[in-house]
This record gives C-alpha cells, structure tokens and sequence, in this order.
C-alpha cells in the first residue's frame, strides 16, 4: 500500500527526452530529498506520450525504460512512468519501473483502464496512480480506481483538473468517497503555467492533499513537450524549502473545500462575462455597418423575461435577475454604442 503518513512529491519531467536530461534532473530532485528527507520522493518521467497531435513529440519510448533504471540505481530514487496499453505495461514491470500511472486521456475510456488492470494483476508494481479524467466525472474516477483495486493494486488519485479548470468539486466528491487513500494534486497540469505551482501546491496542503505531482525540468525553456508548466529542481527544492510541504492547522478543510469551489464558479462567471462582451463587440461592429442603432429593446425584453423563468425555477428572485441583467445589458450597449 502507499503509505499515507508521509507526504509524497512526485516530480520529474513531463518526458524523458535523453539520459543526460533524465539523469540531470534525478540528481536535482535527489538533492531535493536529502535536505528535505520527510517526505516520499518518487522520480517522474513519461516514455510513451500520447499528444493531441502527431506532429509532436510522442515520446522516446522503451528505450527511456534504461535511463528510468539508472535512476533507480544512481540516485535510489523509486521510479514512475505513463501506460495506456497492456503492452506498455509488460515492459515497464518487466523493466522493474515501481509505479505506473494512467494519465487523464486513457482514464476517461474504462475499457482501456481495465486492459491496464488487468496487465497489472500478478506483476510486482508497487502501485499505480490514477489521474483524473479530462471530463468533469468522479463517477468515472471512482470507477477507474475500483478497477485497480479488484486487481489487488495499491492505488493513488491524481488530480490534474480539466482542461486547465480545477475541478475542485470533481476532487471534493472523491475525497468524500475515499478518503482511505492518498490524493495528490497535479498543479503542473491543473494551471498549465509554473508560475501558478506554488500557489496550487499551498491550497492542496490546506485543503488535505497527500503530496504534489510535479513536472520538473533540468531546463524547461527546453523541453520537448509542456515547457511552459514545468519547473527546475532548484524550484521545487524552493517550494519546499518555504515550507509549501508543510502542516497548516487543521479542522478548517471543509470550509476551504466549499470556498476553493466558489472561486472556481467565480472564475467562470467573469470568463463568460468576458466572452460575452467580445460576442457584444462583434454585434455592435454588424449593426454599425448596417446602421442599425445599438440599443433593441425588444431583444433586450425578451433575454430579461427567458433570465427571470431560468431564475424562478432555480432560487433566484426577479428582482436580483433584473439588477444582474440590468448591469450586463448596460455594458454590452456601451460596447456596441
């Protein structure tokens, strides 16, 4: 089992891209562990990557499974890699790689995480982590880990968000679920910016989480693949060494939870406010051209009383659905004006 006493950082680099760089990193996160031992460090490199397009880089292959073994013997560090085949599966566990984890495109197919379960039960992996899907679904995430428990593998949730979006009630109903096993967060991929790592990795140990999965780049200007998400060791060591890793007081968690998740809705509701008033932009240029006056009352009449049905039938009063449309209206005809 993963043991759920120590907190766990997991970082290397999103891939293997050489041994030099793989090595160079190891040792960078090494260093890491011996000014910080307490904590459990697990070394992170992918070799086979499944990208959105072919023209990027896909990876270095089994021939990245030699360079994840030297680092299991130069720097003694327990090595993990990405699988989304059966076959991927053979030859890292055949290679003596110590976990493997499912990335968030193969855990939104069950069938697939099923092949992988079913490849895993009987090796000697030491455990397998289970990322998020890419769809908002705990039922699925929940589902994905099930799999890998009725294979009788260790399992740890890796919460990466969807597409750059927290998710944190996604996280929330899992925790709930199972909270007999480690979840950790994924900032690198959560944000899709380094800059934003150590903010996330602050919030997830207020909020309960068991350890950070970070991607960390002996060079990240560099890197093949995720460059602009990824951090040195240097920067990793500093995120610990500011105590990011380190106890807050506790029995605040559910109150952090509920309002982690009102930040997220406000950051929707000012992103699609935002989208909105671009779409006003473009409308105000058509009527322009066609000389047709910026302000339509009964346009405007007719979104108001569809917004005051949607609020009646979910809370929402008349009067405070008129102020709030009342605000956006005004700003769109400015913009079209």
């Amino acid at each position: 089992m993963f043991k759920p006493t120590l907190p766990y950082i997991i970082a290397g680099p999103c891939a293997a891209e050489s041994e030099e760089q793989v090595l160079a990193t190891a040792q960078g996160i090494a260093q890491c562990q011996a000014h910080y031992p307490n904590y459990t460090y697990i070394y992170r490199a992918g070799i086979w990557k499944p990208r959105s397009s072919p023209n990027t880089f896909q990876g270095i292959g089994a021939e990245g499974l030699t360079w994840l073994q030297q680092v299991q013997q130069t720097y003694h560090l327990p090595v993990a890699t990405e699988v989304a085949t059966p076959e991927q599966v053979k030859q890292a566990t055949e290679a003596g790689i110590d976990y493997l984890w499912i990335g968030a495109r193969t855990s939104a197919n069950p069938i697939a995480v099923q092949a992988i379960a079913d490849a895993v039960d009987g090796t000697k992996i030491k455990g397998v982590m289970v990322k998020n899907p890419v769809n908002e679904d705990a039922a699925l995430w929940l589902g994905n880990i099930a799999r890998l428990e009725q294979a009788g593998v260790a399992v740890m949730a890796i919460h990466r968000g969807c597409n750059h979006r927290p998710c944190w009630a996604m996280a929330y109903q899992l925790l709930q679920a199972r909270p007999d096993i480690p979840i950790l967060i994924d900032p690198s991929h959560l944000s899709g910016k380094a800059s934003a790592i150590a903010q996330l990795c602050t919030q997830a140990n207020r909020l309960g989480y068991s350890g950070w999965m970070v991607e960390t780049h002996i060079a990240p200007q560099e890197a093949l693949s995720d460059a602009q998400q990824q951090i040195t060791p240097e920067e990793l060591e500093g995120l610990v060494n500011r105590g990011v890793g380190e106890s807050v007081n506790r029995g605040s968690e559910e109150l952090d939870w509920q309002r982690a998740m009102i930040d997220e809705v406000d950051d929707d509701l000012w992103q699609h406010l935002a989208k909105r008033m671009e779409i006003s932009k473009r409308i105000g240029a058509w009527k322009k051209e066609r000389q047709i006056p910026a302000l339509q009352p009964f346009r405007y009449q007719e979104i108001l009383e569809k917004r005051i049905a949607w609020g009646s039938e979910h809370g929402l009063d008349k009067e405070t659905v008129e102020q709030i449309m009342e605000a956006i209206h005004k700003q769109s005809v400015r913009i079209q004006s």
